[in-house]
């Protein structure tokens, strides 16, 4: 088998520590993703899901532990270094593009991630040729609207270009950070079909963060659920093939659950201590 495309091992972010406001957001993860695997990610808030993409991304430096990408060590790099590697996009659809620039001075930038930014050679009538069959592969008729400013374009619109632009400079990982949730509910379902297509068509290795339970049943071949910053179900194969809404508010229930228990154990103690 060749080398993983993701490690994580022993994984600890914990912030304000010492301190009344001290949170564990991630308490030891390990993780390993094969290339082209598809995870789903889950857990409720607070549970260290938005966490674990900022440290694979280097949004804030990790206590303890290693992040691998394609064999490269990225625990020490700095946020701006990783994204020569990462594609990400966010839940706010106005978060990564340029209102101001058309889309297809957002595209150029985009297509020439981690090397000399240069908007006029990047726009020469060959790339733009380019850009606007990149464009087509979105079946949204944004190829006839290169020179629209992005400031223009409704949410479920730009929310697949910033899709695409995550993807013009192929890769290592691509990062999904609920990037359907601020969308109504038919432009979330037009980027949840472009995803789906976009990742299946290039073979990506994807993370992708959400709270809707059915789209971790439709989509990705792996659910990972969070909770108090540990990874403690990893459901694949053919468990992933057969998973259920149902079995999902079941496993989200086992750790209520286990939530109430610990916190009745150590009310029990501190009163016998008092």
């Amino acid at each position: 088998m060749s080398d993983p495309a993701l490690e994580l091992h022993g994984v600890r972010r914990t912030f304000a520590p010492g301190t009344s406001n001290e949170v564990r957001a991630l308490q030891g993860v390990d993780l390993t993703m094969q290339r082209g695997e598809f995870a789903i990610v889950l857990g409720t808030n607070g549970s260290g899901k938005s966490s674990l993409l900022n440290a694979i991304a280097g949004s804030f430096p990790i206590d303890r532990g290693v992040i691998r990408l394609e064999s490269q060590d990225l625990t020490a790099l700095p946020e701006h270094r990783r994204a020569r590697l990462i594609g990400r996009v966010f839940q706010d659809p106005f978060t990564g593009t340029a209102s101001d620039l058309t889309i297809a001075e957002n595209l150029a930038l985009a297509a020439r991630r981690g090397r000399h930014l240069s908007l006029r050679p990047a726009l020469n009538a060959e790339r733009l040729a380019q850009l606007r069959q990149q464009l087509a592969s979105l079946d949204m008729g944004l190829e006839d609207r290169l020179d629209a400013p992005m400031g223009r374009l409704s949410g479920g619109q730009r929310q697949a270009i910033t899709l695409l632009m995550a993807t013009l400079v192929r890769p290592s990982l691509l990062l999904l950070d609920e990037h359907t949730a601020a969308l109504d509910p038919k432009s979330a379902e037009l980027v949840v079909q472009r995803t789906q297509e976009l990742i299946k068509r290039e073979g990506l290795t994807t993370l992708m963060v959400t709270h809707s339970l059915q789209q971790a049943v439709r989509m990705g071949d792996r659910v990972l659920i969070m909770h108090r910053g540990q990874i403690v179900q990893d459901i694949s194969g053919i468990r992933k093939r057969r998973l259920r809404v149902d079995d999902l508010l079941d496993r989200f229930e086992e750790n209520r659950s286990a939530d109430l228990m610990d916190g009745a154990a150590a009310e029990m103690v501190l009163r016998n201590y008092v």
